[in-house]
C-alpha cells in the first residue's frame, strides 16, 4: 500500500509543479496585468492545492496534515486579496 501512496504524492506533487510552472509562463508571456495575475494567480492556487494534496498521506500526523490544509487556505486568501488589489490598481491607471 505504501507504493500505491508513493505513485499518488508523487504524481500530485509533480502535477502542482507543473501548474506553478504554467503559471510562471503566463506571468511572462500575458499581455496584460490582469491576464497575467489571473494566469498566476489560479495556476498557483491549484498548484500549492496539489502539492498539499500530494504531502497529506505523507504527513506524520493529524496536526501536520491541519498544518497543511491551513498553511494552503492562507495562501488562497492572501493570494486573492493581492490579486483584488493588483487588479484595483490596473484598473485605476487605466482610467
Amino acid at each position: 500500500m505504501s507504493v500505491v501512496i508513493g505513485i499518488f504524492s508523487a504524481v500530485c506533487v509533480l502535477a502542482g509543479a507543473f501548474f506553478f510552472l504554467a503559471g510562471t509562463v503566463g506571468l511572462i508571456r500575458f499581455p496584460d496585468t490582469l491576464s497575467r495575475v489571473h494566469a498566476l494567480t489560479k495556476a498557483d492556487n491549484l498548484g500549492l492545492g496539489l502539492i498539499v494534496l500530494g504531502l497529506l498521506p505523507l504527513a506524520s500526523g493529524a496536526g501536520v496534515a491541519l498544518k497543511l490544509v491551513l498553511i494552503w487556505a492562507l495562501v488562497l486568501v492572501g493570494g486573492a486579496t493581492a490579486a483584488q488589489l493588483i487588479g484595483a490598481a490596473a484598473a485605476k491607471d487605466e482610467r
